[in-house]
């Protein structure tokens, strides 16, 4: 069958599975997060390894009771997320967006003609932000197609919408974003993805180097545009979030990417820090090492590779 097809199908299945009552779904995610504990499952595995190398002064009780909140927020999000997919994006907003902060700020900047650059980290459900952010007008986001043309035929449904352009994040991508930016239209960047070698410098990332990507503060450089952080946080059991927007300090648009990188990595981490637990530690940051560290893989031993 055509990518397509198989894509439609996969699409009606998870609205069934997502029909079930959330407090059922809920019950599911916390059960998957005991299942990725029980059997160390790489998303167990990331998470405790990530959470050494970012919080090293946490006592092991308390690094442990992390990482069953962070597995827990993992498997709840990605729950909600399909939830939100296969439901129609306004009435996501409507009953589950309770509290909306910044909301004048992004309207203004988008307003000015100059072009706008969001940065959504990986924290909360940045889903339901590309939702609010296409229902105020035209918005390019950048994503990392999967390897399966069913998995890339997929997203484009689930994500698709009329006021939604998804750029891939290939050769092409950033002619492409700044030609939305110079018609001063509105682009979505989740800047704490690990880039390719190369595409990139490292920069402090909860005091460890992580390689960061220099596209944000290059296209705000170049362009004029104006950076804004954006994130929808949870702020109940209930799916219930509270939407956050804020303007980028200075640096984001340094000349200097060194300076860019490090003041991208700070604004990420000041808001994962709000709730460790709503951050995707799953995530394998810091695979790249500076070539003169001498440093390994963190997430590879001899014995058990992560």
């Amino acid at each position: 069958m055509k990518p397509n097809t198989v894509a439609g199908l996969a699409y009606r299945a998870t609205a069934v599975f997502t029909a079930l009552p959330w407090p059922m779904l809920r019950r599911l995610g916390d059960a998957l997060a005991w299942v990725w504990t029980r059997l160390d499952a790489r998303e167990s595995r990331v998470a405790r390894r990530n959470l050494e190398l970012a919080y090293p002064d946490l006592l092991p009780s308390e690094r442990a009771d992390l990482h069953r909140r962070i597995l827990r927020g993992t498997a709840r999000q990605a729950l909600e997320t399909l939830r939100f997919w296969t439901r129609p994006h306004a009435a996501n907003l409507e009953q589950h967006l309770r509290q909306r902060h910044g909301q004048d700020l992004y309207d203004a900047a988008l307003k000015s003609g100059r072009g706008v650059i969001v940065a959504a980290p990986h924290f909360g459900n940045w889903e339901l932000l590309n939702q609010w952010l296409a229902s105020r007008g035209d918005i390019a986001i950048v994503y990392r197609p999967p390897e399966s043309d069913v998995g890339d035929a997929f997203l484009q449904r689930v994500r698709g919408a009329e006021n939604i352009r998804q750029v891939r994040a290939e050769g092409p991508a950033v002619r492409q974003l700044f030609k939305v930016l110079k018609e001063g239209g509105a682009v979505g960047i989740l800047p704490d993805q690990q880039p390719k070698a190369g595409d990139g410098v490292f920069a402090p990332f909860f005091g460890v180097q992580a390689l960061t990507m220099t596209l944000v503060n290059r296209l705000a450089e170049r362009t004029g545009a104006i950076v804004l952080f954006g994130w929808c946080e949870r702020v109940g059991t209930d799916l219930d979030f509270a939407l956050h927007v804020e303007p980028a300090p200075a640096g984001m648009g340094d000349p200097d990417p060194q300076v860019g990188a490090a003041t991208l990595n700070a604004q990420v981490e000041r808001i994962a820090r709000r709730d460790p637990a709503q951050y995707q530690w799953t995530y394998k940051r810091y695979t790249l090492r500076p070539s003169e560290s001498g440093e390994a893989n963190p997430y590879w031993t001899a014995r058990h590779p992560h």
